[in-house]
């Protein structure tokens, strides 16, 4: 109920705005998603109030991140849904007839009407949050529903750059270590998505020692935990040379081969070390030494990778593909050792066998069409760079 709260107390001034911005226009704004309507509620500045101060107020069911909405616009689209369509219209009508000195004495009532609901800033309520997660006298929930607050706060790059800032990333990262998994999980999450193609923030956990920590995480018995860790993981080195040399002195290529190699590992963990395989194989050709990362070569590395593609998966198969293609264009990948240790002709060959069936069935005949195409110019890029080894003289 407070979180439903909290957010109805940042969402209702867009609510009141959207009425002054009628009265200047005298029109509705026709092209509006909300269906045109200048005032979202029918509901008077008095009874919004005593909704976000009433604890008997009805709101929708909360869930662990939104409040029970998916977004703020879903929280206006129940305002307008729980309000009486004939008042919407009336007050549409009220506010065009506004002159300039009643326009002015409205713009008056809603700046007071916004102070007297203390609408927090971003920052504000991450302090918050933050103070929460410090308080360590704070129950389990507690703890938890601050975190889902930041999961929610950091998804702006302004806000996620402001985390540091506010002494947020060092609480974030220091949950890692957390007794419960969902603490660990939410928190690994909030620094994936923190970080996410942002420099400044990739290597400021990167020098809180965040990478080490999150590493270990994959490995947890709890898939959800293990999922998010990866997935954090792979943002955390996106386009990050320093990020890719920890990542390979932490022995995270063992941490890769490991989860390929393993045939009860959780699906969405393959896909995910299948993406950043193909990520890293990308980020080493723009390198002017690209074997930095050595183990991308390493035979037993390679079939790991390649034995994903035997996989009754089709999206696995295209990821998988994708990782075998970029590690094809990397000078550092021997192709005999592709083709002697990894089989991958005789791969491709039952990945062709495989995929003619799936295009039996209907639904799957233009994915498995794609997959085919893209099965195609790895066996050709294979067959080249084949050909460039049985080229060079001995």
């Amino acid at each position: 109920m407070a979180k439903a709260a909290s957010l109805l107390r940042v969402l209702l001034p867009s609510m009141l705005l959207l009425a002054t911005a009628a009265a200047e226009g005298a029109r509705p704004n026709k092209s509006s998603s909300l269906g045109g309507f200048v005032w979202a509620t029918g509901k008077d500045e008095g009874d919004l109030v005593a909704m976000v101060e009433s604890p008997e107020e009805s709101l929708p069911v909360e869930d662990d991140i939104t409040g029970g909405f998916s977004s703020l616009e879903g929280m206006l689209q129940w305002a307008i849904g729980h309000s009486d369509p004939e008042k919407l219209k009336e007050k549409a009508k009220d506010v065009q007839r506004l002159s300039g000195d009643e326009l002015k004495k409205r713009q008056l009532e809603i700046k007071e009407l916004m102070e007297k609901l203390k609408v927090s800033s971003d920052a504000e309520l991450m302090k918050i949050a933050i103070a929460d997660l410090n308080n360590f006298s704070i129950t389990l929930e507690g703890r938890q529903r601050a975190l889902n607050e930041l999961l929610f706060l950091v998804e702006p790059i302004d806000n996620a750059n402001d985390l540091d800032k506010l002494g947020g990333l060092v609480v974030v990262i220091r949950e890692l270590d957390n007794s419960e998994a969902d603490i660990r999980t939410t928190s690994a999450w909030i620094l994936g998505k923190a970080c996410q193609n942002n420099a400044l923030v990739q290597n400021q956990i990167l020098t809180y020692g965040g990478l080490e920590k999150l590493i270990k995480m994959v490995g947890s018995s709890s898939k959800e935990e293990a999922v998010k860790a990866l997935y954090a993981v792979s943002a955390l080195i996106h386009n990050n040379e320093i990020g890719q040399k920890m990542f390979y002195a932490e022995e995270g290529n063992i941490m890769l081969q490991d989860i390929m190699s393993n045939s009860s590992t959780d699906i969405r963990l393959l896909k995910k070390a299948a993406i950043l395989v193909a990520d890293l194989a990308d980020n080493q050709q723009h390198y002017a030494d690209n074997s930095k990362l050595h183990f991308l070569g390493d035979r037993f590395f390679l079939k790991a990778v390649v034995d994903l593609l035997l996989t009754p998966d089709l999206d696995l198969q295209e990821k998988a593909l994708l990782a075998v293609r970029s590690l094809l264009q990397l000078t550092s990948t021997d192709a005999s050792d592709l083709r002697d240790y990894c089989s991958l002709d005789q791969v491709l060959e039952s990945m062709r066998e495989g995929l003619d069936k799936a295009n039996v069935e209907e639904d799957l005949k233009d994915y498995s069409d794609e997959i085919e195409s893209l099965r195609k110019e790895v066996l050709v890029l294979f067959h080249n760079k084949l050909s460039n080894i049985s080229s060079v003289p001995t």
